[in-house]
This record gives structure tokens, sequence and C-alpha cells, in this order.
């Protein structure tokens, strides 16, 4: 009888907290569809960056390289974005690029009459941004469905 009473007074706590957790991924889902077009523009600000700044080596290329070789893309828009990099200059255009790595030398990527015919067509920010737009519902869905079944959760706590 002890354990059942000490057990039941915490019940009130499990609800407020279940209720906590809802309120924060109900604002968050309503933030994040809110503010798709800021996340899209902070996304292409971050990824310019990330491609004016490119060296090959840290943690920011990494995450460059990743998003084209995964996407099979190249660039923001395109390809010819990595004319503004610093690496561009000493490089060409970074291997992730390549739609054929077997065939993709470093002096053809240094070359922007070559190079065109060895790489993705498509930019990188358009890609993402599509898959942001297109799976939007899928993901606001998916947290509704969790955020009102903690609904269920709260009501069946408090009786």
């Amino acid at each position: 009888m002890m354990a059942r009473r000490i057990g039941h007074s915490f019940d009130p706590w499990y609800a407020m907290f279940l209720s906590l957790v809802f309120l924060a991924e109900l604002i968050a889902g309503i933030s994040g569809f809110v503010f798709r077009h800021e996340i899209k523009d902070t996304f292409l600000r971050t990824y310019t960056e990330a491609i004016q700044n490119y060296n090959g080596k840290d943690e920011r290329s990494r995450a460059v390289d990743d998003v084209q070789k995964s996407l099979s893309c190249c660039g923001i828009q395109s390809y010819t974005n990595w004319t503004i990099s610093i690496y561009f200059h000493e490089n060409g255009i970074p291997p992730s690029c390549c739609s054929n790595m077997s065939d993709c030398n470093p002096s053809d990527m240094r070359n922007m009459t070559i190079a065109p015919t060895k790489v993705y067509q498509r930019g990188c920010y358009e890609l993402v941004t599509d898959f942001m737009e297109t799976n939007m519902g899928i993901i606001a869905g998916v947290a509704f469905g969790i955020a009102f079944s903690q609904v269920g959760m709260i009501d069946f706590t408090a009786s």
C-alpha cells in the first residue's frame, strides 16, 4: 500500500512533464514550418561560406564533400560556384564533385572547359531545399502525431 501511495504521488509531476514536452514539440513543429524560409536562407548563407572557405581538410570542408557525394551535386547552384573559393584557384573543383572518380584528375578539375564534363551539374542548394519542402509535411505530421499521442498519455496519467 505504501508503494502505491508513493508511486501515485508522482503522477501529477509526470503529467506536467509530458505537458511541457508536448508544448516544446508543438512549438518546434510550428516554428520549423513558419520559419522554413529563414532555415533555407541560413543554409544558403552557411553553405556559401563553407564553399568560399573550403580547404579540403577541415570539418566544414568534409561536410561539403559529404553533401556533394551523397546527393550527387556540386556547388551551390552549380559547379561554377566553386570559382569563388580560395581552393579553386590552387586546386580547381574538389574531387567530391566528380561524377566518376576514376575519370577525374586534378588537371581536369582546374580547367573550366573540361571540368563541366566530369562533375555533377546540379547544385546542392536546390536539392537540399527541395527535399525540405517535399518532406516538410511528413516531418510535421510525424511530429504532431507524436505530440498528440502524448496528450493521451497525459490524460491517462491524470486519471
